[in-house]
């Protein structure tokens, strides 16, 4: 069944049926389009992000995707409102990130007030922009940032042609040489839907789970958008498709909307927090409210 939700041609989302068209930038931006999420040419002062990639491709495993999934499954870290894990994530500089050394809730109340900018009538819109990295408080409860932060992939199956790095930064993985991993399908059936693979552990699932536990009223897009933002293999570069259903294509428009925001909004520009927080807030009560289960 394919999820509904707003037209898209009243938001001025792209058609489903043109969904690799590049997608230029809606606002101006700090530094050229192109020079966003380069990771061939790192500067001295970013050998974090090359470290933090290899280190992820290394340790996440099938297994250990699996693992984690069961491990935060019931919410062991505690109860806590949006905004209390808002001030958590202050706290946190995402390693592999090569556009920014701001920290997190600075990067999120940008995305937020950018879609919010281009999007007034879809509130909720913007509430996803703000909390769709709050995941990333694993990083200060026990978790290295290369099991929480960076692109995810799709494991269990043959890897995506476009993930970050390549093949060679799965040296020590052992599923790059497992039999029932190297295959194009791997543990799956075709069109199993996303829904269905496990992908590596991070502050998207994470997220996803701690809003469906709780019961969220954001909508199945906002909902879906915060647990495949980070999947750029796929909807950057169109790997995995094979694996889809027609809901997950039918989602991608709304994902790939997204990831313009979250990317080409972060910069120099800071928003003005004190000012816009109440206007969150109301959405959070609206949305997701009180403590949750994380």
């Amino acid at each position: 069944m394919i999820l509904l939700g707003p037209d898209f041609t009243t938001m001025g989302l792209e058609d489903p049926s043109e969904i690799y068209r590049p997608k230029p930038p809606q606002f101006e931006l700090d530094k050229a389009a192109e020079n966003f999420r380069d990771y061939e040419n790192l500067e001295d002062d970013m050998c974090r992000v090359r470290d933090t990639y290899y280190e992820m491709h290394k340790n996440q495993t099938y297994q250990f995707a699996c693992s984690q999934r069961e491990k935060y499954k019931p919410g062991i870290i505690g109860e806590y409102t949006i905004m209390e894990m808002m001030e958590v994530v202050a706290k946190i500089v995402d390693e592999s990130d090569p556009d920014t050394s701001l920290p997190n809730n600075i990067h999120m109340y940008q995305t937020a007030e950018r879609i919010r900018e281009a999007y007034p009538d879809h509130p909720w819109f913007a509430l996803v922009g703000l909390i769709h990295d709050l995941g990333k408080v694993l990083a200060l409860h026990g978790e290295p940032q290369w099991a929480v932060v960076g692109d995810i992939f799709v494991t269990g199956c043959q890897l995506g042609p476009s993930v970050v790095f390549g093949l060679p930064s799965f040296e020590g993985n052992p599923d790059v040489i497992d039999e029932r991993f190297m295959t194009k399908y791997g543990v799956y059936r075709p069109n199993c839907g996303l829904e269905n693979v496990v992908t590596s552990w991070g502050h998207d699932e994470y997220m996803y789970q701690v809003l469906t536990r709780n019961k969220s009223t954001l909508p199945p897009e906002g909902l879906y958008m915060i647990r495949y933002h980070s999947l750029y293999p796929w909807h950057h570069h169109g790997d995995y498709d094979y694996l889809c259903s027609d809901t997950d294509r039918a989602m991608l428009p709304w994902v790939q909307k997204f990831s313009s925001f979250d990317l080409y909004s972060k910069g120099e520009k800071i928003p003005d927090v004190a000012a816009v927080k109440p206007f969150y807030e109301d959405l959070i009560a609206k949305y997701c409210p009180g403590k949750l289960l994380w």
